[in-house]
């Protein structure tokens, strides 16, 4: 069967994408791997109607959602390659079915690269996390840590200190000049310049970190920012333009949604440098309604 549009991945964006085409009567194919970004969670916040809701269920409701609606159809599995042009779009999943469709929407999500670091793994979306809005206040009034992974990490450092008190562990990372001494001053962070070279506690929770000259700093919850990139090429197969964001590579977008390619729209964390459910939802609308617009105008 061909598609109106073919949404290559099923989280926030990319079902908030189907829900508009849906309620547009388009045919439409959900591809979704079952991978989301946010599995480590075990609840999403600052999603307004959703707040502490686990994020597995939110999905589960908005399949059940979907699902009413008769021309949508869903694959779960792994969209391998994508090929073709505006009206001609060819994906292939890992199984070898071939799809087609006249437009694509690509919301595939970001792959994490933590530091590389002995006991953060093990903790990520539990005690080691990465958005304060997402999971601030969840820690609040506990000791928080901000582990260095790329040069801008002090602006976490400077807004962590709302929610609890805060050491920045620079991880030779972040250069400290007088002027961004005297504002994490000003906030009350600490500073600690001897590198982390493990966390301390029994997994999930965090009892402390030990620093590479043996010292012990208590801790309970730790914020750092991984490295992010694509979590599949299928964009850079198409042709779409990468640039670059605070944490990685993300895809280029024009207005609408829609990517330099043609046809081919984008939503969601590998569409954006901010990472957040409301807003990978929100951009999910933006490329269905810009998907349907392009097939009428």
């Amino acid at each position: 069967m061909s598609y109106d549009v073919i949404i290559v991945g099923g989280g926030f964006a990319g079902m908030s994408a189907a829900l508009q085409l849906a309620r547009a009567r388009r045919p439409i194919l959900v591809v979704d791997a079952g991978q989301p970004r946010n599995r480590f969670a075990a609840a999403s916040h600052g999603f307004l109607g959703q707040d502490g809701a686990a994020p597995a269920a939110i999905m589960r409701e908005a399949l059940r959602q979907l699902s009413a609606y008769s021309t949508v159809d869903f694959v779960h599995g792994r969209a391998a390659s994508a090929t073709g042009e505006l009206d001609r779009f060819e994906v292939t999943l890992e199984d070898g079915d071939v799809q087609t469709a006249r437009r694509l929407v690509l919301a595939t999500g970001v792959a994490d690269t933590l530091p590389a670091l002995p006991g953060l793994t093990e903790r990520w979306g539990q005690s080691v996390i990465h958005c304060p809005y997402c999971h601030g206040y969840e820690v609040r009034d506990r000791r928080i840590g901000v582990l260095a992974n790329h040069p801008m990490a002090s602006h976490q450092a400077l807004m962590l200190p709302d929610w609890g008190p805060t050491t920045f562990f620079t991880q030779g990372v972040v250069a400290l000049d007088a002027e961004l001494s005297a504002k994490l001053a000003a906030r009350g962070v600490a500073v600690e310049t001897t590198p982390v070279i493990e966390v301390l506690g029994e997994a999930p929770a965090i009892s402390g970190v030990r620093l590479a000259d043996g010292r012990i700093t208590p801790l309970e919850a730790i914020f750092t920012a991984p490295k992010t990139a694509p979590a599949s090429d299928l964009a850079q197969q198409l042709g779409c333009a990468l640039e670059d964001g605070m944490t990685g590579p993300h895809v280029k977008l024009e207005s609408g949604q829609q990517t330099t390619v043609p046809g081919v729209y984008s939503a969601g964390d590998t569409a954006s440098p901010m990472h957040n459910a409301t807003l990978a939802s929100a951009a999910g609308v933006m490329a269905g309604i810009g998907a349907h617009q392009s097939l009428i105008f």
